[in-house]
């Protein structure tokens, strides 16, 4: 009988023990190595949600002090206006117009401080924030409004400042500005002298106003004095009507000098000494003060600081949060 010729078998290796203990070693620290990135990049992302999250809750609730937020108990309402007055600025009259609403609507505000700083700017913007003061204390007049200075409030600033109840300065602080400018530069001898040659097209005999290269007209130089005259005497005009019979009229008070807070009180353009904190608590009678100047948008301060393109790239990086 024949028989089928038995294939040779091929053992297969067979670790050693100790072998077999270091490859396992090996795998487990691998997988250990592995959770712990995982963890490292969970517990990143759940920090940057976490901080993100905190940032939005506090520009819903933009009115804090000293880093937290009680409207349960009286209050002053701070709205600061801070450096130039103009419609592209910080000190802008919807942002602050704003706020001054925000402390309004809210029940335990108990006053109104606006704390200025600010050298002046658009008489239209400063003019808004002005009747917008006007307007609130007709409508509540148990509601003071008061303007604090801290350093300068003059032209605009001060502008504003005339439509509230009080206004309290430092001795040192400069106020006061009443008038209007508006100023350029001639370049015509300029372009003489370097031989350039103007050349200016114009349909309208005053479309080219003021130009820079061309030589002053008479007639328009008069035209414009008296805008500004007109723009000038709605300044004096609002500055009577708030200040009334507390100011005291000299030859010099509508010429645009700035005077010390000293010498601004014993001229009627303010009325006493102090600080945010001391009217609050001496005069409108508040320990508390919360600030309801409304903040800017964070993704809109680092476009501003660092870039749009940053910008895009930080709302990017939120959206693609994700947690395992």
């Amino acid at each position: 009988m024949e028989t089928k010729e038995q294939q040779p078998t091929i053992e297969q290796p067979n670790p050693t023990g100790w072998e077999r203990e270091m490859i396992e070693k090996l795998a487990f620290a691998a997988l250990t190595e592995q959770q712990k990135a995982r963890r490292w990049g969970n517990f990143f992302k759940l920090c940057m949600f976490a901080y993100l999250i905190g940032i939005f809750v506090m520009m819903s609730y933009p009115h804090f002090k000293d880093g937290m937020s009680d409207n349960s108990k009286p209050h002053t309402a701070i709205v600061n206006i801070q450096g130039m007055i103009a419609e592209n600025e910080e000190a802008n009259a919807d942002t602050i117009i704003e706020g001054m609403r925000d402390a309004v609507k809210d029940e335990q505000t108990k006053g109104i401080i606006l704390k200025i700083n600010s050298p002046g700017g658009s008489p239209v913007q400063s003019a808004y924030v002005y009747d917008e003061i006007r307007r609130i204390k007709k409508q509540h007049p148990q509601l003071p409004i008061y303007a604090v200075v801290s350093d300068i409030c003059a032209s605009g600033g001060y502008y504003i400042a005339s439509a509230s109840d009080k206004i309290f300065v430092n001795q040192a602080s400069l106020i006061g500005s009443i008038g209007v400018i508006m100023n350029g530069f001639g370049f015509v001898d300029v372009i003489k002298k370097v031989g350039v040659e103007r050349r200016l097209l114009t349909a309208g005999a005053h479309k080219a106003m003021l130009d820079p290269f061309s030589p002053a007209k008479e007639d328009e130089n008069v035209y414009m004095q008296s805008l500004l005259n007109g723009v000038h005497q709605q300044f004096i005009d609002a500055v009577k009507a708030g200040r009334g019979k507390r100011l005291i009229e000299t030859k010099d008070t509508f010429s645009g000098l700035v005077w010390t807070g000293a010498e601004g009180v014993k001229l009627g353009l303010a009325d006493g000494f102090g600080t945010v904190d001391s009217v609050a608590r001496d005069v409108i009678g508040t320990e508390d003060t919360i600030d309801f100047t409304p903040q800017e948008q964070l993704l809109d301060k680092l476009a501003g600081k660092l870039g749009a393109s940053f910008g895009h790239a930080f709302s990017s990086a939120f959206q693609n949060i994700t947690l395992r």
